[in-house]
């Protein structure tokens, strides 16, 4: 069940990054599905923010959201 939810998160999160047009809006896109993912797997949200704030920021630098 746990895998289904982290996968489910991960795929909204990617979607949700390729819609946006800023890296301020994917950052925040990012924040909140990093804390969402985190919180479903019981690990620390703030951590989790970080982590895919700084993911939606980056992602079109690495060509992943275009």
């Amino acid at each position: 069940m746990r895998k289904t939810i982290i996968s489910v998160g991960l795929i909204a999160l990617m979607g949700t990054l390729a819609a946006c047009d800023s890296d301020a809006e994917r950052g925040l896109a990012g924040a909140a599905g990093g804390a969402v993912v985190a919180k479903a797997i019981d690990g620390d949200v703030l951590t989790g923010a970080l982590i895919g704030g700084a993911a939606g920021v980056f992602c079109d630098d690495v060509g992943v959201c275009q």
